[in-house]
């Protein structure tokens, strides 16, 4: 998901967003651990998704 299209969500889709984000991270982890993923980049990608959502968050809250 891109910046720009997370900045047009309100705050409780992005919170929803990223509880999603990161349940789906700790079951591709596990799943990971138990047999190796097709693509192990994915993992990479849904962290940097939930970080660059919190950092949004963050910036919304601060221009209030």
């Amino acid at each position: 998901m891109k910046a720009n299209e997370i900045r047009e969500l309100a705050s409780k889709d992005i919170l929803e967003r990223i509880a999603a984000e990161k349940e789906q991270l700790v079951k591709m982890k596990l799943n990971h651990a138990v047999s190796p993923l097709d693509n192990p980049m994915l993992i990479k990608k849904t962290r940097k998704n939930v970080a660059r959502m919190l950092t949004i968050l963050r910036q919304s809250e601060l221009n209030k």
